[in-house]
């Protein structure tokens, strides 16, 4: 394995393609990229703030020197399948398309980060994965990095079973976070996490977007399925009972977002494809009946 594939899963230049349809398909998207969308277009164009200030306040306005001081850091987090990572890809490909950026290179960091366990070596690709973004902003481009999983990279260095090595790791992401404020916002982290109590407090006060995802809704999970099985042409009561069926019930909690999309419909296709015959209402039931949703990870 090359070091290339030890720190990014994916390097994708913006704007993609699959990431705007990807966008359509994820529920609740615009609502969730209205409420971020100013003050994250406020944070990637910092770096003109100074000019406006100029042009409107005569360069007197104290705030403009206070937003300076933000850290580029979103903080995505909440339970596990509810689309954190989807979410920060397509937010990062709908601001590099309404702003018309050129160049622009969205990184997600792979989780074998990590490393193997060497003294030292977590750090230092850690530290390597934000020099190759920064590198790759160079002097006029856009950079977004997502950190998935960020508990297992940024636990809090107080934690009793925090390692040396854990905690050398969390000391150069914060340095790494403070370090790209010189960019004035041409290169941005989505640090996506399922435990936000465990992160490293320094890199929780340092987040200028603190956002929560939750496991969709009875009316989110009945908007999931007409638009996924539209060509299915469900009834009104055969929705109702998929949104039953994917509920809490028995002790057990609301499906997510991807225990219906990862595991249900893979599960009734292998019903109806292998036999070759079309899918029906009644194989989704079937998967239904006997799947268990994913387990609350639980945030203390």
């Amino acid at each position: 394995m090359n070091e290339q594939a030890k720190i990014f899963d994916s390097q994708i230049v913006l704007p993609d393609d699959r990431l705007t349809a990807k966008q359509k398909t994820l529920l609740g998207f615009d609502g969730r990229y209205a409420r971020v969308h100013d003050q994250l277009r406020l944070l990637l164009n910092i770096g003109e703030l100074g000019a406006w200030n100029r042009k409107h306040h005569g360069g007197k306005l104290a705030l403009c020197d206070l937003m300076t001081e933000q850290y580029p850091l979103i903080i995505f987090h909440g339970d596990v399948g509810t689309g954190k990572t989807a979410t920060a890809e397509c937010i990062a490909n709908r601001l590099v398309t309404e702003s018309k950026t050129e160049d622009s290179l969205l990184f997600k960091l792979s989780n074998q980060v990590r490393g193997s366990g060497k003294v030292g070596e977590m750090g230092t690709l850690v530290a390597e994965a934000f020099q190759r973004v920064t590198t790759a902003a160079g002097k006029g481009r856009r950079a977004i990095l997502i950190i998935d999983e960020g508990d297992s990279l940024a636990t809090a260095r107080s934690e009793d079973h925090s390692h040396h090595e854990d905690k050398v790791a969390v000391n150069t992401l914060i340095q790494c976070v403070d370090d790209v404020r010189r960019f004035g916002g041409r290169v941005v982290v989505f640090l996506c996490t399922n435990r936000l109590s465990v992160l490293d407090p320094a890199l929780r006060r340092r987040a200028a977007i603190i956002e929560e995802f939750r496991r969709p809704s009875a009316a989110e999970r009945h908007q999931l399925f007409a638009m996924d099985l539209a060509a299915l042409s469900l009834s009104d009561t055969q929705l109702a009972h998929l949104v039953t069926a994917t509920g809490a019930q028995n002790n057990l909690p609301d499906w997510t977002y991807s225990d219906i999309r990862t595991r249900l419909y893979p599960g009734a296709l292998a019903l109806a494809v292998p036999d070759d015959r079309p899918l029906h209402f009644d194989h989704l039931c079937s998967v239904a009946a006997i799947m268990r949703p994913s387990p609350v990870m639980e945030d203390r």
